[in-house]
């Protein structure tokens, strides 16, 4: 999991750290990073919006197909995979997004959590010494925030080493890494000390994260039923509004306060962006881009005929697994009526043995009363 956290807080230590130079105030560079990283996903957010306009457009259409194909689920899947083919449309685009939040979550958490390697830049021979001297194993997430700990306390063990540049930049680089004189690096508790007003700072970092989060989920639940008034799992949704901002919560009592003063601004700024977007994707400028987006995919398929769309992809494989099972069932009836064939053919030649005994004996050879044995057998 380290190795994770590595690979994709490098470029984010690197973003930090040339904003933390610029604004020299750990808070202050948080909200900047948010910014600007909101601001390099706005073409995924336009792009997931619009994906998610154009979807509304075709819920009469799903609807019919619904009814339509009600009692063959195989069949309703193949017809809306054709659907979403000739509209251009692809329903998992919704995935991207999310995927990327994941992304930067990982990234907003190694550079909170290691702080010493991606802003101060020391290397990681020394982070691994001054991790010796804290007592505390370098393998673990929160060792440099155990280390800038250690040399508040006790900033003699560490003059050593580089010649005592570590201590003054980690001891400067402390009394930046707040807000309000609150420590971000400190992990919020739910057992506050009221008399303490960094330890009611972060306790109320978490609590206004899930508020945050709350009003996101509040207003695109609204805004969902007001252009779907007949969508489905109320409930559901309902619960999901409420639960995401709960687990919000809990998790930024469980991690540095910066991670939680990050998801502040962030779900303030996914709100700000939501809200200006879904307000720029009225629906007579959805049924404009609907069009145009139809043509494009058309002209493209056209020009490169070799090249299938996701969508494409998708219904080729369903109409293949069509294909075979439709087989598997035809070689199952062949199967059958060869062993109805072959039953009848074995009474054929019995009959047949039973003819010949009968003229080489001198009997009277009875086919009628030989097929009412055989209709009983």
């Amino acid at each position: 999991m380290n190795a994770i956290y590595d690979v994709i807080g490098y470029p984010f230590g690197l973003l930090m750290k040339l904003i933390f130079g610029i604004f020299n105030n750990y808070a202050v560079s948080i909200i900047v990073f948010t910014v600007v990283t909101k601001l390099l996903l706005l073409p995924v957010n336009y792009k997931t919006q619009k994906n998610a306009a154009r979807m509304q457009l075709l819920t009469p259409k799903l609807d019919k197909l619904r009814k339509s194909y009600s009692n063959n689920p195989q069949r309703l899947q193949q017809e809306q995979q054709k659907l979403y083919v000739e509209e251009g449309i692809n329903p998992m685009g919704s995935c991207l997004p999310a995927f990327i939040q994941m992304f930067l979550l990982f990234g907003i958490l190694d550079v909170v959590y290691k702080p010493i390697r991606h802003i101060l830049g020391f290397s990681k021979g020394v982070r691994r010494e001054a991790a010796e001297i804290a007592g505390t194993s370098f393998k673990n997430l929160r060792c440099e925030l155990k280390v800038m700990d250690a040399v508040k306390a006790d900033p003699g063990s560490f003059i050593h080493l580089k010649g005592g540049e570590f201590v003054d930049k980690v001891r400067d680089f402390s009394e930046n890494f707040t807000i309000f004189g609150a420590n971000l690096g400190k992990t919020p508790s739910v057992h506050v000390d009221w008399t303490s007003r960094e330890s009611v700072i972060l306790f109320f970092i978490p609590i206004l994260a899930g508020l945050a989060q709350l009003i996101s989920s509040v207003y695109s639940q609204i805004h969902q039923k007001k252009t779907n008034p007949n969508m489905q799992g109320g409930g559901c949704l309902i619960f999901m509004m409420y639960f995401m901002p709960l687990l919000s919560v809990w998790f930024a009592f469980q991690v540095p306060a910066g991670v939680g003063f990050y998801w502040i601004w962030s779900a303030l700024l996914s709100f700000i962006i939501t809200f200006c977007l879904n307000q720029y994707f009225t629906p007579e400028r959805t049924v404009a881009i609907n069009e145009k987006e139809k043509e494009k995919a058309r002209i493209y398929a056209e020009k490169h005929p070799e090249k299938k769309t996701f969508m494409q992809r998708m219904l080729e494989q369903q109409e293949l697994a069509n294909q075979q099972q439709n087989a598997a069932k035809n070689r199952k009836n062949n199967d059958k009526i060869s062993r109805s064939e072959l039953k009848k053919a074995d009474r054929d030649r019995i009959n047949e043995a039973r003819r010949r005994m009968a003229e080489k004996y001198g009997d009277i050879y009875d086919e009628s009363a030989n097929d009412n044995d055989n209709d009983e057998d």
